[in-house]
């Protein structure tokens, strides 16, 4: 099976309550053999330990929170006025707010669209096998 994999630099800014807003380059990632799921993957930089980050959410929460606020747990989407969006990333060392272009999402969402359709997601042999060792015979 071959895989798709879309890449899209972006930018964004880390805002935070106490210091200007901190302009970062996260690249947006989607991949063909996980259709459920996007990236955004965070230059070292504006990481607690100096080392590059991944964040990965739902294909689906990204296309509700352009529209409506949404996610529950660690991510949560917003639309920020018409033109920007606001993600917020939750963990155990706290909280990361980044604000985006509205359009700069929404044209990574539809270019991930062209890979693979909502609605025709699959997750191949490799999804059934794991599922049929882990329910045995009752897949």
């Amino acid at each position: 099976m071959n895989t798709t994999t879309l890449k899209q630099p972006v930018r964004a800014r880390l805002v935070t309550p106490d210091y200007p807003e901190l302009a970062v380059r996260p690249t947006l990632r989607y991949n063909s053999a996980d259709p459920y799921a996007v990236h955004i993957d965070f230059p070292a930089h504006v990481s607690a330990d100096g080392e590059g980050l991944t964040w990965m959410f739902a294909r689906s929460l990204l296309e509700e929170g352009l529209e409506t606020p949404a996610g529950v747990g660690d991510v949560h989407i917003r639309p920020c006025g018409w033109a920007r969006t606001i993600l917020e990333f939750h963990s155990p060392l706290g909280l990361a707010v980044i604000r985006f272009s509205s359009g700069a999402l929404q044209r990574f969402l539809l270019r991930t669209y062209d890979v693979v359709e909502p609605g025709t997601e699959n997750l191949g042999p490799s999804f059934e096998h794991g599922l049929s060792s882990l329910l045995g015979d009752a897949v």
